[in-house]
């Protein structure tokens, strides 16, 4: 299964501030704010969403196409990413611009502010799926991710005229598209992801009911946080699946990737929708237990073990085979493909 991940390319600088921002913002009028939070903690990792969906997608034994742009500082992130099983061939570098940047402070409580820089992820426009796609053979499916607004728009009008099943998942950019932008992302695709927040938000600014956009998409997939995924398609049962409880909350920077990336796997190895959907949420489980988007561990025999906890030994058995497939830095990925 060709899988192309269009999206945000970015280094990560995670901050942890020791307290409650909303006490902190209690104390002030919320109208005129001149705050500072003195944190204990700073990593820098690497992230972006296409990135991070991609490193997801590799790790599980896939060869997705990453396609977003960067700066010239890129090097050393693509040579991380290579090793994992991504394509980064049709990455495009900015000669004039630095790689995104994502600036994240999380607090004990798991709030979090955040502010992104775009840098070269503006140049994302420029890039056309076209020659990807005769390059490698058709796609299969492309996953139109945070990005900048205009490549966005760009790749699914791209998807529609030419027949390539696409995934919708806005998330960060809801905030700064108006209604028509939201209804052309949306439109069409056969996947639409979004978390609780977000599709609140999504009807809200696209005018639409629940009913219109189940009948505008494929299925809508919806991350719940601690309460698991709902999964709803027009004129079927909603699907839900519940979390893998953790061993202990470090990050959710990058959670939501991380069952993106688990999600498309489990469906591209010809799983059922509900056991694709619990292949997401073990490696959600995964990435918040880590610090940063792409830390995590992933170990087959941890994996089986903690699922048939969470899922049962039927769910276990079917995912099993697939662990054999699941990639570290040291294997050769040439010759694999999801």
């Amino acid at each position: 299964m060709r899988i192309a991940v269009t999206g945000s390319i970015a280094t990560d600088h995670l901050m942890v501030f020791p307290g409650s921002f909303t006490r902190q913002f209690g104390a002030v009028a919320l109208d005129r704010v001149s705050l500072s939070f003195l944190v204990d903690r700073l990593d820098l990792r690497r992230g972006g969403v296409a990135a991070n969906i991609s490193f997801g997608l590799g790790r599980l034994g896939g060869r997705p196409l990453l396609v977003g742009a960067v700066g010239a500082d890129f090097e050393d992130y693509r040579t991380w990413l290579e090793s994992y099983g991504v394509n980064t061939e049709w990455v495009h570098v900015s000669a004039t611009k630095h790689t995104a940047r994502f600036l994240c402070t999380t607090d004990d409580y798991q709030n979090q502010i955040a502010s992104f820089y775009a840098g070269a992820m503006s140049e994302a426009k420029s890039i056309e799926l076209r020659p990807i796609a005769e390059a490698v053979g058709g796609l299969d499916l492309v996953l139109v991710s945070p990005n900048d607004p205009a490549a966005m728009l760009k790749h699914t009008e791209e998807c529609r005229e030419n027949g390539y099943p696409f995934a919708a998942d806005i998330s960060q950019q809801l905030a700064s598209l108006g209604k028509a932008e939201i209804r052309s992302l949306v439109d069409g695709a056969k996947f639409l992801f979004t978390n609780e927040y977000e599709s609140s938000m999504l009807l809200s600014a696209a005018r639409w009911t629940r009913a219109d956009v189940l009948s505008r998409v494929g299925s809508w997939v919806t991350t719940l946080g601690e309460n698991g995924v709902r999964i709803e398609t027009a004129g079927q049962p909603t699907i839900s699946v519940d979390v893998v409880s953790d061993r202990g909350k470090v990050d959710p920077t990058g959670v939501g990737d991380g069952f993106r990336a688990g999600f498309l796997s489990g469906l591209a190895w010809n799983l059922s929708t509900i056991r694709a959907a619990q292949v997401g949420c073990m490696v959600a489980t995964l990435v918040l237990e880590a610090r940063g988007p792409q830390e995590y561990e992933l170990d087959p025999e941890t994996f089986l073990k903690r699922f048939d906890e969470a899922y049962g030994e039927l769910a276990a058995a079917e995912v099993e085979p697939m662990m054999e497939v699941v990639r570290t830095p040291s294997e050769d990925n040439s010759d694999s493909g999801v």
